[in-house]
C-alpha cells in the first residue's frame, strides 16, 4: 500500500512538473487557474472575454507556441477572411490593404498610370483601348499592340494584373514599354510619363447606317456621371433616332451614380427602397431639375454579368415605361454594400441592406445546390442570346446580334 502511494505521488509530481515546465522556463509563476480547470476545479472568476478578446488570445498563443515562426498579419487576415466567409454572402468580403486600395481606385475611377485598358495575351498584355490624350496615346501606343516588356524587363507569360502593377507608379516618373505591333512585325520601345488617369467608363458613337446612338457603360464609378451626361449631349447634337445603352458585363458600382444618371430621365422619382437589418427603410430618389426633353426611344442591353447598379438603372427605366430591355437575364444582385475602412488600411465591404425596385419587385438571384442560376434578375422584354459562333465584335451591329436586335427595337418604336 505504501509502495502504491509512493508511485501515485511520484506520478503526480511528474505531471505537475510537466504541466508547469513552460511557465517555469519563461520565469513566471504557473497558472493555478489553468491547473484548477484541468483538474475539474471551477475557476474563481467566470470567463468574461469578448469575442475579440478570445480571437486575440488564440492569435497570441499561436504566435508564441506554434512549431514554426508565423506571420501574424497573415494569420489575422486569414481569421478575418474566414469570419466573413462564414456569413455565406458572396457580396460581403474582406479586402486586404492592397486589394482595398485597388478597389478604392476602381470606385473613384482614377489612378496614376499611362492610360490604356489591357487584356491577357500569350506574349504579355494586349492594349484593348488607349485612352484619348493620355500618356500612352501621346507616346504612340495603339489598340492591338502587345506589351512584351516594361523598363527592359520581359513580361511574356506574366498575369495581366502583375503587368499593370509594374506599369503603374508615382506621378511624374517615366516608364518604357516594349510593344509588339503584330501587323508590322516590329518591336518598339515607347517612353511615357505616368500621369493621373481618369478611366473612361462610358463610350459612345452614332451607328452608321441606322442613325441610332450607342452608349456603352462599363461601370458606375464617380466619373461615370459626367461621362454619361456628355454622351447624352453628343446624342442630342446628332439628333439620333433611337438610343441603345449597353450595360452588358457591367458589374455595377455606386448607387449614387445610378441615381444621377437616371435623373436625365426621371425627376425626383424613387430609384430603390432599401430595407435595413432592423426593418427600417431608406428611399433613394433621383435629383430634381435635370430631366432632358424629347428623348428618343431607348433600349437597354443586359446579360447575366449585368449586376447591382446596372440592374437598378435598367429596372427603373423599364418600370417607368422609358426603356425596353434587350438581351439576356441579368445577375440578380438585390443587396446594398458599404465599405468600412479598418485601421491598417484594409477594409470590409459589407452588406447593409436589401433593395427593392420602385414597384416593390425583388430581383434576388436564386441558385441550386451547385450554385447554378435558377431565377432572379431582370428578364428582358426582347430575349436574344449572343451568337458566339459569329465571333462578335461588341458594339458592331454587323456581328453583335444582340445590338442588331436592340437597334431594330428602337427604330420600330421611332416609326410608331
Amino acid at each position: 500500500m505504501k509502495k502504491l502511494l509512493t508511485l501515485a505521488l511520484a506520478a503526480g509530481a511528474f505531471f505537475l512538473v510537466g504541466f508547469t515546465m513552460r511557465d517555469l522556463q519563461a520565469a513566471r509563476m504557473p497558472s493555478t487557474e489553468a491547473l484548477g480547470n484541468l483538474l475539474g476545479k471551477p475557476s474563481a472568476e467566470p470567463l468574461t472575454l469578448s469575442a475579440s478578446g478570445v480571437f486575440g488570445e488564440a492569435l497570441a498563443d499561436i504566435e508564441r507556441n506554434y512549431a514554426k515562426p508565423v506571420d501574424v498579419s497573415e494569420l489575422r487576415y486569414a481569421g478575418i477572411g474566414g469570419m466573413v466567409a462564414s456569413l455565406g454572402d458572396p457580396h460581403t468580403m474582406f479586402l486586404e490593404p492592397q486589394m482595398a486600395q485597388e478597389f478604392a481606385l476602381e470606385t473613384m475611377g482614377n489612378f496614376v498610370g499611362v492610360g490604356a485598358r489591357l487584356t491577357s495575351d500569350p506574349m504579355g498584355a494586349k492594349a484593348v483601348s488607349v485612352f484619348e490624350d493620355g500618356p500612352a496615346m501621346r507616346a504612340g501606343l495603339k489598340p492591338g499592340d502587345v506589351i512584351t516588356g516594361v523598363d527592359g524587363k520581359s513580361v511574356v507569360g506574366w498575369p495581366t494584373d502583375d503587368i499593370v502593377k509594374l506599369i503603374r507608379g508615382e506621378e511624374g516618373t517615366s516608364v518604357v514599354l516594349t510593344v509588339l505591333r503584330t501587323k508590322e512585325a516590329e518591336s518598339l520601345d515607347l517612353s511615357m510619363i505616368r500621369r493621373p488617369i481618369v478611366v473612361p467608363s462610358v463610350e459612345s458613337k452614332v451607328l452608321e447606317g441606322s442613325g441610332v446612338g450607342y452608349i456603352s457603360v462599363t461601370s458606375f464609378s464617380e466619373p461615370t456621371i459626367d461621362q454619361f451626361s456628355k454622351a447624352l449631349d453628343k446624342m442630342t447634337a446628332a439628333s439620333v433616332k433611337g438610343l441603345v445603352i449597353d450595360l452588358r458585363s457591367n458589374p455595377g458600382g455606386l448607387l449614387n451614380t445610378a441615381s444621377e444618371m437616371l435623373s436625365h430621365f426621371l425627376d425626383g422619382q424613387t430609384v430603390v427602397t432599401m430595407r435595413m437589418r432592423e426593418g427600417s427603410e431608406q428611399v433613394e430618389k433621383t435629383p430634381r431639375g435635370r430631366v432632358r426633353a424629347n428623348m428618343p426611344p431607348v433600349a437597354v442591353m443586359l446579360d447575366e454579368n449585368s449586376a447591382s447598379a446596372s440592374e437598378i438603372f435598367a429596372g427603373v427605366l423599364r418600370e417607368a415605361n422609358l426603356a425596353t430591355l434587350v438581351g439576356d437575364h441579368s445577375y440578380g444582385k438585390a443587396s446594398v454594400q458599404n465599405v468600412l475602412p479598418l485601421r491598417d488600411k484594409s477594409s470590409l465591404k459589407i452588406t447593409i441592406a436589401k433593395y427593392y425596385l420602385p414597384s416593390g419587385a425583388d430581383i434576388s438571384r436564386k441558385v441550386d445546390a451547385d450554385g447554378q442560376y435558377i431565377s432572379g434578375g431582370l428578364k428582358p422584354d426582347v430575349e436574344v442570346k449572343l451568337n458566339l459562333d459569329q465571333s462578335p465584335i461588341i458594339g458592331d451591329p454587323n456581328s453583335d446580334n444582340q445590338l442588331a436586335e436592340a437597334v431594330k427595337v428602337v427604330l420600330g418604336q421611332a416609326k410608331a
